[in-house]
């Protein structure tokens, strides 16, 4: 765990002995049902903050997550607040050090609906990274189609860090790439946000074969901002649309073109007949 977020974790400590919420460090560990002399260690700095530590802190004290992983926002939440936060399941490491679980594409329609199932959560595979971020959860997931082609092909894996809920009007950038889970799928795509005047957010493909729509900020779940992009090597990469799409979007201009002649035959026909 990050030793920044054990210092922010620490001064949540600290400010809620002063505002006599709990009486003692000890009460305190107790509370959380952790052990007073490892909180000591922590007190101490000899020793980084759990993460099943945070959960509980962010539970029962109601520690703002936001500003325990960014240092941005209340140290506290305020009454109602909470119930826009989700609570990640999470997996560690023997060093309680926060492993990245892995979506693939086998599970991405179940992801969709046992979002908040921790049992489904945990079975699915996990891994580290040297270079990860520390700026909060992550996950990751198989690209499977191309939507995103030539960014991103099937059988890349994007790595993302999750982006609160309370958050999403003002984190989600115009034109970054997203993993947007709603309640029926998980798209990953540009994205125009559109929350604050629309109340929804518009998915953009790279791959211009695509078009554009709209999600509802009643169906989505969660999103993740996609930070590192992980890619199979392969000897050649064609960058460009898949000929199937090609041979349909001339299609779609013949059938355009046979489209107006027919119109300007029946205009030619109704001059004949009503002249």
């Amino acid at each position: 765990m990050n030793s920044i977020v054990t210092q922010r974790f620490i001064q949540c400590h600290h400010q809620l002995k002063q505002e006599n919420r709990v009486r003692s460090s000890r009460q305190f560990a107790q509370s959380l049902d952790y052990l007073p002399q490892s909180l000591s260690e922590i007190l101490k700095g000899r020793r980084d903050v759990t993460i099943e530590l945070l959960r509980k802190a962010v539970e029962i004290y109601q520690v703002n997550p936001i500003f325990l992983y960014t240092g941005e926002g209340e140290m506290f939440l305020k009454p109602g607040e909470d119930k826009e936060l989700r609570i990640l399941t999470i997996v560690t490491d023997q060093q309680n050090d926060e492993r990245i679980l892995h979506i693939p594409c086998s599970a991405q329609p179940e992801y969709a609906q046992e979002i908040g199932n921790p049992v489904f959560i945990q079975s699915l595979p996990s891994y580290s990274l040297p270079s990860s971020s520390n700026n909060g959860p992550q996950r990751s997931f198989d690209i499977s189609g191309d939507h995103m082609v030539p960014t991103f092909f099937e059988g890349d894996k994007v790595v993302c860090t999750f982006i609160e809920p309370s958050q999403w009007e003002q984190s989600i950038k115009n034109q970054h790439v997203y993993v947007v889970v709603s309640k029926e799928s998980l798209l990953v795509n540009r994205v125009h946000n559109d929350l604050k005047n629309n109340k929804h957010l518009t998915l953009y493909s790279d791959n211009s074969f695509y078009e554009a729509f709209n999600v509802h900020v009643s169906d989505i779940q969660e999103v993740w901002q996609v930070h590192t992009h992980i890619s199979p090597f392969l000897p050649a990469r064609h960058h460009h649309q898949f000929p199937v799409h090609e041979d349909v979007k001339v299609l779609r201009q013949m059938i355009g073109e046979q489209h107006l002649m027919i119109q300007n035959l029946h205009k030619t026909i109704e001059k004949l007949v009503n002249p």
